[in-house]
């Protein structure tokens, strides 16, 4: 099947072509055809072959239509056997209603939500039933202006410019704004984040929890994103990319307990064990007597630093020295709180005001 993200836009051009009645394509003639009408609707040409290969996708590997190929005036012309056939009228399965039945029911984890009404309009008008949820996302029902999270969902999926209204936890009171053609929502740590470009066609990205107000703007015209999205997001933990930041070799020691969990759920998706006499080296240069070694490429960022710290002392960053000293002064911070804190609470030293150098 044609992973290309327009296909299903080529499939329906020419199956108005196949199914029209009164005349009779050639293949040269849909490719010509499809091409005026992307092109009209924004999107990029194609050539014969991909039409080709559009054709063969309908009739035998995604919706076995039946198609006659007929010699009419010295040129091959293809056509729906049956004229009433379209691929988007015809009848479900049973194996199919199943397989829809499950996909609405699983999105239907955003029932409630401002602009997702269209579900269960949806489910009604497909006649189908609330079933038992086999896959079951991580939901947060106080999280903060989910009734955002509908209209961000319409305006990336009718490609529609926003003003989008927005605040830093440092300065809540100071409301922003920009102008920003929204392409994708994101959900990492239980959070969710939108991502779009602003009009100089930088990338940003703002949590859904200090946007304060979107209004759309259909007066600008929308710029397609020229990149794909999700490949910001190899480099990366999380959400955050460092603007000019590089991808850093880092190497980690991870305790025997929390060795199967980290393995089974890497850090990063480029993370690869250290065995043999590689570990055998590192074990003696950095005087670990146990625990494992593994290696990370990625960008470090905020999350990733989060993520290290959230083992506390199963997971020990050695390299790059600069992410190992800022780890050990976090900790050594963390200490020095613990143990004024516990000093204090027991009556062993002063209440006097810390001093802050």
């Amino acid at each position: 099947m044609p992973t290309n993200k327009n296909a299903v836009i080529r499939y329906r051009y020419i199956d108005e072509l196949l199914s029209n009645r009164h005349k009779r394509y050639s293949t040269a003639e849909i490719t010509e055809i499809v091409n005026e009408k992307l092109v009209r609707d924004g999107y990029s040409e194609v050539g014969l072959r991909c039409i080709q290969k559009d054709l063969k996708a309908l009739e035998e590997e995604v919706f076995f239509a039946e198609i006659t190929r007929e010699n009419i005036a010295g040129k091959e012309c293809v056509y729906y056997t049956d004229q009433s056939y379209s691929i988007f009228t015809k009848k479900l399965s049973t194996d199919e209603e199943k397989l829809l039945s499950e996909v609405l029911n699983t999105l239907g984890q955003f029932d409630g939500l401002d602009n997702f009404e269209w579900l269960d309009a949806l489910k009604q008008r497909l006649n189908i039933s609330e079933g038992r949820r086999i896959i079951s996302f991580a939901n947060n029902p106080d999280l903060h202006n989910s009734n955002l999270l509908g209209k961000l969902f319409t305006a990336i999926s009718n490609k529609v410019v926003i003003n989008l209204s927005y605040h830093t936890f440092r300065d809540p009171e100071n409301i922003r704004q920009v102008a920003l053609h929204p392409y994708l929502l994101k959900q990492y740590n239980n959070r969710w984040y939108l991502l779009g470009a602003a009009e100089d066609g930088y990338i940003l990205n703002f949590a859904l929890d200090r946007i304060d107000d979107i209004e759309p703007m259909p007066s600008v015209k929308y710029m397609e994103s020229d990149e794909g999205l999700d490949e910001r997001f190899y480099d990366i933990v999380g959400v955050t990319l460092p603007q000019d930041a590089e991808v850093e070799k880092i190497l980690l020691w991870v305790s025997e307990t929390q060795y199967p969990y980290i393995e089974t759920k890497p850090l990063h998706g480029s993370q690869r064990a250290i065995r043999g006499s590689r570990a055998e080296q590192l074990h003696k240069e950095y005087g670990f007597s146990d625990g494992h070694f593994i290696e990370i490429r990625c960008i470090v960022n905020t999350e990733l630093k989060q993520l290290i710290a959230s083992f506390i002392d199963q997971v020990v960053v050695l390299t790059p020295i600069s992410l190992r000293d800022e780890m050990m002064g976090r900790f050594e911070a963390l200490i020095k709180k613990y143990i004024t804190r516990t000093q204090r609470s027991s009556g062993d030293i002063n209440f006097a005001p810390e001093t802050r150098e």
